[in-house]
């Protein structure tokens, strides 16, 4: 299950984060993650609960924005299309990859020791 060592690395991350900004906590943490990332968000969302015990994001909410795989038809001129396939659906031509590979923390939202929170992208 790699999504737990993707957890693990998540939270290194945080805490690093936290630390620059004297957060005292982590409360929410935003990801995107693409369609072809290899990443199961269900398996995801228990690493996390279960890693973040004892951490800075201990309780946390994860919020999991899926990406589409998205291409652009370098041979027919159709810009975009979303579908699971990675060939142009009215031309057969290879296309090339938008979206659907990511996997990157759009956003943290912090407790920073009494006043209030912050919001980092």
């Amino acid at each position: 299950m790699h999504e737990l060592s993707i957890a693990q690395s998540l939270l290194e991350i945080l805490e690093q984060e936290a630390k620059a900004r004297g957060a005292a906590k982590v409360t929410r943490v935003k990801l995107r993650i693409g369609a072809l990332s290899g990443v199961v968000r269900e398996a995801l969302e228990f690493a996390f609960e279960v890693a973040s015990g004892g951490t800075v994001a201990e309780g946390a909410s994860l919020e999991i924005e899926e990406v589409p795989v998205r291409i652009r038809c370098p041979r027919c001129g159709v810009l975009e299309q979303e579908g699971p396939f990675l060939v142009c659906l009215r031309c057969g031509e290879v296309g090339v990859l938008l979206s659907g590979r990511e996997l990157e923390i759009d956003s943290m939202e912090i407790e920073d020791g009494g006043q209030g929170r912050q919001g980092h992208p």
